[in-house]
């Protein structure tokens, strides 16, 4: 995969242990439950190294941008704080949360363009997820 094959505009279609995930993490219920009835748009614009991603939803909008090989201090959705570096292995972009709070846990995030999708995996602990998304027109 190219680092700008996962350019563009991608809608969530299939989600699997989501929850498990979110729950290992150490997601609150309230917002799990929200997550886990919303439909999720991310716009991901490559320029060379940096990124921005943007996850859209009718709950809220968050960003995440970055450049590759850099670490900086993340800020989840639910306002958990992570030392993050992203970097591209094998043609995967691998984001590795670093706790910063000894209550949080560690967790990767791996995006790669998988049958012309754009697959997540989400992996905490023994937990994996995996969510699926379909390009969408601009």
């Amino acid at each position: 995969m190219t680092q700008q094959a996962i350019d563009g505009r991608w809608k969530c279609v299939s989600s699997e242990r989501f929850d498990d995930y979110m729950a290992a993490v150490g997601v609150p219920i309230f917002v799990r439950m929200i997550a886990a009835n919303v439909q999720v748009t991310l716009v991901i614009k490559v320029d060379g190294n940096r990124y921005q991603c943007r996850q859209e939803s009718a709950f809220n909008t968050t960003e995440l941008n970055f450049t590759l090989d850099e670490e900086f201090v993340e800020t989840t959705p639910d306002g958990r704080k992570f030392n993050t570096t992203c970097t591209l292995e094998d043609g995967k972009v691998v984001q590795r949360q670093k706790a910063i709070n000894p209550s949080d846990k560690d967790s990767t995030i791996t995006r790669f363009i998988e049958n012309d999708r754009l697959v997540t995996i989400l992996e905490c602990g023994e937990v994996n997820a995996r969510r699926e998304y379909e390009r969408q027109s601009e």
